[in-house]
Parts: C-alpha cells; sequence; structure tokens
C-alpha cells in the first residue's frame, strides 16, 4: 500500500465509525448474502460479534502506518479464525461483503480511488492471514 492509501483509508474510516452497529449489520448481512453456509459460524445474535468486528477494523486501519506491528495481529487472528472454522475460500467472501458495506455506507465518499485503497488493504491483510492459516491447518 502507498502512503496515500492508507491515508485515504484512514480518512475514509472516520466516516464509517459513527455507524458501528449498522456497518457491522450491514456487514453481516451482506455477508450471509454472499456465502450463505458461513452464517452456521456465528451466533444468532450478531451484537457482540459486531462490535469486535468494528473494534477489529478500527485496530487495523490506525495501524495501516505500522504494517510490521499490524501483520502478526492480522496473523494470530487468522490461526484462530481456523479454529473457528474459517476456510480460505471465505476471505474472498469477507472481503467482497466489506468493500459492498463501505460503499454503500460512504456513499458519495466511495471513489475508484477508495475502492481500490481499501481493496488493497484488505489484500495485504488477507494475504498475510491466509498465509498463517495454512500453516496452522
Amino acid at each position: 500500500m502507498t502512503p496515500h492509501q492508507i491515508e485515504l483509508v484512514q480518512d475514509s474510516f472516520v466516516h464509517v465509525v459513527p455507524l458501528s452497529e449498522e456497518t457491522a449489520a450491514a456487514f453481516y448481512e451482506r455477508l450471509f448474502q454472499i456465502a450463505p453456509g458461513v452464517r452456521r459460524m456465528f451466533a444468532d445474535d450478531l451484537t457482540e460479534q459486531g462490535r469486535k468486528l468494528m473494534l477489529t477494523l478500527t485496530v487495523i486501519v490506525d495501524g495501516l502506518d505500522r504494517i510490521d506491528q499490524l501483520l502478526p495481529i492480522a496473523r494470530e487472528l487468522a490461526v484462530r479464525h481456523v479454529r473457528y472454522g474459517a476456510r480460505e475460500a471465505h476471505y474472498d467472501a469477507v472481503g467482497m461483503a466489506l468493500l459492498d458495506t463501505l460503499k454503500v455506507g460512504l456513499g458519495p465518499r466511495w471513489t475508484e480511488e477508495l475502492a481500490a485503497a481499501w481493496g488493497a488493504a484488505y489484500q495485504l491483510l488477507a494475504g498475510a492471514m491466509i498465509e498463517a492459516a495454512r500453516k496452522a491447518a
């Protein structure tokens, strides 16, 4: 990721944080549309899961300019997710759900450049997580 892409992601996330509950709910709704089979991996009440999602996103977005510190956290998260039943194929669905949710939530702020920046951030982290998951499996 370029410094400009990091700045774009961090600046846009400021507009997401005030709508954390709505964003998390929209994310899971979209994820379950894309990959209905993953629904069974989650509790019926997604409130706490949504809080964890938004906290994780906050840590990730804040840490993008310190990627050397962020990647070990992402790898640990991936190993935990393996125990929950996460598979490599789920990463594409999660990425698509995240980008779709951000696009809707950010409305006119969402541009091709911002989409590319968020996509780069997701691919960077997903790549590290997939690698760690493979080693853990």
